[in-house]
């Protein structure tokens, strides 16, 4: 897709973090932006700063809550355009320990990011599909979606899915001769707050002002390896480029290409003789 100026992009989580700079990427293009988030001052500050740049809309939007997903696809078509860009980017880096997991971190993981990515294609697929012009969907994924890391089993079950889901979506919308690309992000570490944002955003967590100094400073580190990473605007450059050369695959890094190869290694000595 080489033409995009004047073309609707919807963004799930997009006022802040990967998803803020896929925005800004993208209005220098003339794309008319869509902009949900959960974070209204968050959405509010990206308003701000865009709106010189294209036509943007920004709404508060939990991505698991398909009705108003639904009512907010409507009023921005409406509004901008019909939407032929899809980033499905909202989620959460949530981890918890095997011998403390809940069905409350399974559904609230799995909601955001697997159930989320699903709302988006459930929603706009089937319209691009109907009005039969080119598209591109974009789901982030992660490299926790390619191979089992320290992120956790509750991230990489989500990722995971996230990966085979794109990998078969972006097959099926080519034989059916859409002319609908997809593309799943694999980013590897980079310069957001996702782990403060997840940790005070989780089910049962803990006030910031109640927390132990202890913990925050746990979180602190934790947000200070990420920032070691690539640049928002960096990733957004880069999946810019992939919608361009309708990659399957898009990587921010090489971070994962060993363990990648070792797993693929493990796989092919387990196949039957």
């Amino acid at each position: 897709m080489q033409d995009l100026s004047g073309r609707t992009a919807f963004i799930t989580g997009g006022a802040q973090g990967i998803g803020l700079g896929i925005a800004r990427r993208l209005a220098r293009e003339g794309i008319n932006l869509a902009i949900v988030d959960i974070d209204a001052a968050a959405l509010e500050a990206a308003q701000s700063e865009l709106e010189n740049l294209t036509r943007v809309a920004t709404h508060v939007l939990d991505v698991r809550n398909r009705e108003a997903y639904a009512l907010i696809a409507d009023e921005v078509e409406e509004n901008l355009g019909p939407v032929s860009l899809l980033f499905n980017n909202a989620g959460v880096a949530a981890a918890a320990s095997v011998t403390k997991m809940t069905y409350d971190m399974w559904d609230w993981t799995l909601g955001v990011n697997l159930h989320g990515v699903v709302n988006g294609i459930q929603t706009f697929v089937p319209r691009m599909i109907r009005r039969g012009e080119a598209g591109h969907v974009v789901n982030t994924s992660s490299g926790a979606g390619l191979t089992a890391t320290g992120a956790g089993f509750l991230y990489c079950t989500s990722k995971y899915a996230v990966v085979g889901m794109s990998e078969a979506l972006r097959n099926e919308l080519e034989a059916a001769g859409t002319g609908i690309g997809v593309s799943v992000l694999c980013p590897g570490p980079v310069a957001t707050n996702i782990i403060s944002h997840t940790i005070m955003t989780r089910p049962g967590a803990t006030p910031r002002e109640e927390m132990s100094q202890e913990a925050l400073n746990r979180i602190k580190e934790k947000d200070n390896l990420l920032r070691q990473g690539v640049s928002i605007d960096e990733v957004g450059a880069m999946v810019l480029a992939g919608i361009n050369k309708n990659s399957p695959y898009i990587f921010t890094d090489r971070f994962v290409e060993s363990a990648v190869i070792e797993r693929t290694e493990r796989i092919i000595d387990c196949l039957p003789g």
